[in-house]
Parts: structure tokens; sequence; C-alpha cells
């Protein structure tokens, strides 16, 4: 079965009832695929839905959403990969903002599958990502 991490444009749509997106990730929980986030992902996650319209609203789903994405925290070791990732990178040519950086530094420890719309995640080594949104 697959795993996988949820960046924030994945994690904050599915407050949203109706996206397509909410209904694929739960269809595939029930086949046994796991999804789970970071700590990045969930304070940029928290703060997008907070300050909508609908932010109660979205709070309340949120909150029965998240029993089923355990969420990996951010330790001095994923702190310091995350670091020589950017740094790597930037040699190259590539920025990569601190975020996400982390993200894909957890994702790669943990062998997880990055879903996410960025392009900014192309110039990771080695880091596997999916876009099931389409943007």
């Amino acid at each position: 079965m697959a795993r996988y991490l949820l960046d924030t444009n994945h994690a904050a749509s599915l407050v949203t009832l109706s996206h397509p997106l909410r209904q694929r990730i739960l269809e595939e929980l029930q086949v046994g695929h796991s999804f789970s986030i970071c700590t990045p992902v969930l304070t940029e996650t928290l703060f997008g839905i907070g300050i909508l319209p609908r932010a109660d609203q979205n709070l309340a789903e949120w909150a029965r959403l998240r029993p089923y994405l355990p969420c990996y925290p951010v330790d001095e070791t994923d702190a310091e990969l995350a670091a020589r990732l950017q740094i790597s990178l930037r040699r190259r040519g590539w920025q990569l903002e601190t975020v996400d950086a982390l993200i894909s530094v957890i994702a790669l420890r943990n062998d997880l599958i990055v879903l996410t719309t960025d392009r900014d995640f192309e110039g990771v080594p080695e880091l596997t990502r999916e876009n099931w949104i389409g943007k």
C-alpha cells in the first residue's frame, strides 16, 4: 500500500465537502493507503482554512479528519537535513523554501510520496511526488 505525505495545497482541500480530492482520499483510505501531514503543513493548513469566511466550519471539518492524518513532527535531524538540502540545491541554482525543504526531508526519511501541486519540489533528488489536484 502507498504512503502519502500531504502538502498544504492538498491538505487544505479536504475541508471542502464537495472537493473531488476529499472523496478520492477517503476512498484510498478504505483500500489501505495511508495519508499523513507534517508540522509545517499543519501550521500552513490551519492558518489557511482559519482565515477564510467559513473558518468555523473548516476547522470543525478539519478536526473530524485529523484522526486519519498522522502528523510527523519536525526534529533536529530534519532541521539539519533540510538546511543541507537547501544549500545543495542553491549551489545548483534551485531555490527551495524552508517549509518545502522540511516536507521533503520528512518524506525522504520516511519513504513517503508527497502529494502536491507545487513545482518547487522538482529539484529535490529522489523525492517521489504526485499531483491529485491537477493544477
